[in-house]
């Protein structure tokens, strides 16, 4: 019986897969819509951790919907849709739809030197953005560099340094504190990327920084007067191995911080800075990845806030079907003035454990579940225990 569900729920996507495409009778114009129904659980002991949203245990499905399309071979474009509850789970208790990236590229040469797109699209910066989807993703959350929410605000100027370190005493505001990267970064702006045998190349122009929150991302909504320029650089020696190193600088405030700015001083004045690095390895039924990065944020009346964090990422395939992973994760944070005349670390030292084991019932369908163990260094936690499962139909 349930031989015969899997087959006629393969046959049926495989029909909806071939429907959903269409190609001019000479190829020079093919357009593809694809797509992910995910469906997520999220049961946490206490405050939601990470980039999770609300006070108790949520309920999170998406809808992604991907419009591929290619105009001869050196124009290309997409548009991705989704409809949830909000970018972040339970960001948008009452549901939200949105255009999350839409891109127009053009590759002048076959070999893919050359690539140069404007629009609004994840970030080049790390490695883990190439795999942040629910499908390539071996967890359900992201890595703690992409999603840990610091005391680092784009929205207001701390007054002096004890009211800036007084934040580590509450917990998480999400709605105005900041990770070092969030998530894939799909801000506005224009690329050039390509590969050069074997080494990969990619620089950007973004309208806001790679920590910015998703209502940021919008070119209407905020605009390149004040930039973030990000790159990266890679080298793949050999089918097992690539490493690469990636650099990120430009303003983290946002236009409503501006009138609590010291006089004298601009949002251009308060910069994030941040340099990667990223290595990656696969063997038969072993694929690791791991990311290090160094931030620094210029804080008004404070000074320079660093911070370094790193995950390490290890999966294995236990069958053709069936797969477990782990992922240690970790960030550092460095003292700043107190105002008192010392210096204390400006947030709460963190660590991370997530486990996961996914199984791929077929092509198009898989179910994962997700434990994730972590501790601050202080009196509050934030969600010390999660435990969360997704089932992703992909068409």
């Amino acid at each position: 019986m349930a031989a015969q569900f899997a087959f006629g729920e393969e046959d049926l996507l495989r029909r909806l897969d071939d429907s959903l495409s269409y190609q001019s009778p000479k190829g020079f114009f093919r357009s593809e819509l694809s797509g992910l129904v995910d469906v997520e659980g999220y049961f946490i002991d206490q405050r939601p951790p990470g980039l999770l949203f609300g006070k108790d245990d949520l309920f999170s499905p998406r809808l992604s919907l991907f419009l591929d399309t290619h105009l001869g071979s050196q124009f290309y474009s997409l548009v991705q849709f989704r409809a949830d509850r909000g970018f972040d789970p339970g960001s948008k208790p009452d549901g939200d739809a949105r255009f999350d990236e839409y891109l127009l590229r053009w590759t002048p040469w076959a070999d893919g030197r050359l690539n140069v797109q404007a629009g609004k699209f994840a970030t080049v910066f790390g490695k883990w953005v190439q795999r942040h989807d629910s499908w390539q993703n071996p967890f359900i959350t992201a890595p703690l560099a992409y999603e840990n929410v610091t005391v680092i605000t784009d929205q207001a100027a701390p007054g002096a340094p004890a009211g800036f370190l007084g934040r580590r005493s509450v917990a998480d505001t999400k709605a105005t504190w900041l990770p070092v990267v969030w998530g894939p970064a799909y801000t506005s702006g224009a690329s050039v990327f390509g590969q050069l045998g074997k080494f990969d190349y990619a620089f950007e122009f973004k309208n806001a920084s790679i920590s910015s929150r998703p209502t940021a991302w919008d070119a209407q909504d905020n605009g390149w007067e004040n930039p973030t320029v990000s790159a990266r650089l890679a080298h793949t020696p050999n089918a097992a191995w690539n490493y690469g190193v990636s650099a990120s600088h430009g303003s983290y405030l946002l236009p409503a911080a501006e009138a609590t700015l010291p006089a004298g001083y601009g949002r251009s004045s308060y910069r994030q800075t941040t340099i990667g690095t990223d290595l990656s390895w696969s063997h038969h039924g072993w694929q690791v990845w791991g990311e290090a990065m160094v931030a620094r944020f210029q804080v008004p009346r404070v000074g320079n806030a660093d911070t370094f964090t790193y995950f390490v990422e290890a999966k294995y395939k236990l069958t053709p079907n069936l797969f477990a992973a782990i992922r240690w994760n970790q960030q550092l944070f460095d003292t700043v003035p107190d105002g008192a005349g010392g210096a204390q670390h400006w947030d709460r030292n963190i660590f991370r454990v997530d486990t996961a084991l996914g199984w791929r019932f077929t092509r198009h369908l898989q179910g994962k579940v997700q434990y994730s163990l972590s501790h601050e260094n202080g009196p509050i936690q934030q969600g010390e225990q999660l435990l969360a499962a997704q089932l992703t139909v992909k068409f």
